[in-house]
């Protein structure tokens, strides 16, 4: 049987489970302990969010059957599209260091201090659960280019969901870095509009509804930097904060990536412990995420993750009123070797070796990057 026919054979079985969209196994990621108490993962056929339930699971399985390389049967749907899906990355990070002064700061000061090398652990967007402009709007770009959906993870207090994506293997040329070394990550949020109070649904359906199809574009609008909706009122930018920082941050801010992760564990210098990388950033003057302590750790301890606070940029609304609004920020993870690897001498030591995943607890706590508390609390 020939790759097509067997990724064919393979997609045509997937398709038929498609009523749940499960974590899919892989060599790589059966590592990794995914049963940890943190984590919340519903498959999607039991979910209740009637704004934008995960699509992906009847739109993209045959691509996710087809994007797997780590069993060598169905590999990578980059090909010969892999410097697109560079450039595109690139782009977004781009436009998100032109608007964030700290990130590129950063990104700079670990450049400096570490060769030239950084790798990125994840890229992460926020979304509306309404309209068809929630997970499914950011992923379907992904799905297309060969990334696998894997654990959902939700948010009560806040509202929220969240899927993250897995990426393709790729080869890469030495001194790679940044986006254009190993893929990252992707991690999606929604918030479940249906949840708010019918004040602030009311506005969210406004502004999603008068966008047209700007939900199919959402790629593009990351790309540009651009609202795929007209600027909104101030008032309604502040009802929404009332209730949910996390919507009105999306109210102004888009698609736009909110945050981009340095992989820690794999610079170079003394800055791959990432509590040494949190004094770094904290000698050189930045304010860190301190909700929960300035290092958020898994139940399994294997996970470490710390973030900046998001820069403020002035926004001038429809109304004329021009208000200081929350940006983006820069996070760093760090994963550790998992147990049954942890005499592999470090220079055999693999991605696939280490934690995989996200954690409920750890990301709830980096969402307060960009609330108001976190960008009024003075820097310690």
């Amino acid at each position: 049987m020939n790759l097509s026919k067997m990724c064919t054979s393979y997609t045509s079985k997937t398709i038929a489970r498609t009523s749940s969209l499960p974590p899919l196994s892989s060599p790589a990621s059966s590592f990794s302990p995914l049963h940890s108490k943190s984590r919340v993962f519903i498959p999607s056929k039991h979910s209740s969010f009637s704004g934008n339930s995960i699509s992906i699971a009847k739109r993209n399985l045959s691509t996710v059957a087809a994007s797997r390389s780590d069993d060598g049967v169905c590999s990578s749907l980059l090909q010969g599209a892999e410097p697109f899906v560079r450039n595109v990355l690139a782009s977004m990070e781009t436009v998100y260091l032109n608007r964030n002064p700290t990130a590129k700061a950063i990104l700079e000061l670990v450049r400096s201090n570490d060769d030239d090398k950084i790798f990125y652990d994840h890229f992460a967007f926020r979304t509306f659960g309404v309209n068809g402009y929630g997970i499914d709007s950011m992923a379907s770009f992904f799905l297309d280019y060969g990334y696998t959906p894997k654990e959902e993870l939700r948010f009560p207090a806040k509202k929220l969901r969240a899927l993250w994506f897995s990426p393709p293997s790729t080869s890469l040329p030495d001194g790679a870095t940044g986006v254009n070394g190993p893929l990252p990550r992707i991690f999606i949020s929604e918030l479940l509009v249906d949840q708010m109070s019918p004040k602030t649904q009311e506005i969210i359906r406004k502004y999603t509804e008068i966008s047209g199809r700007g939900n199919k574009h959402a790629v593009l609008a990351s790309v540009l930097g651009s609202l795929t909706w007209e600027k909104p009122l101030y008032s309604e930018f502040q009802q929404l904060a009332r209730e949910s920082e996390y919507a009105a941050w999306t109210l102004v801010n888009g698609y736009a990536l909110n945050h981009l992760t340095i992989s820690t564990h794999q610079l170079k210098s003394n800055l791959r412990d990432i509590k040494s990388l949190n004094q770094f950033v904290e000698k050189n003057g930045f304010k860190l995420n301190s909700e929960g302590g300035i290092l958020k750790v898994s139940p399994d301890g294997l996970l470490l993750q710390s973030s900046t606070v998001a820069d403020s940029v002035p926004f001038c609304f429809s109304d004329g009123v021009t208000e200081s609004v929350p940006c983006s920020y820069i996070e760093f993870a760090e994963r550790l070797i998992l147990p049954q690897y942890k005499n592999l001498p470090e220079s055999e030591v693999k991605e696939y070796h280490r934690r995989d995943g996200f954690e409920v607890g750890n990301a709830d706590k980096i969402f307060e990057s960009t609330s108001s508390d976190q960008l009024t609390r003075r820097a310690a």
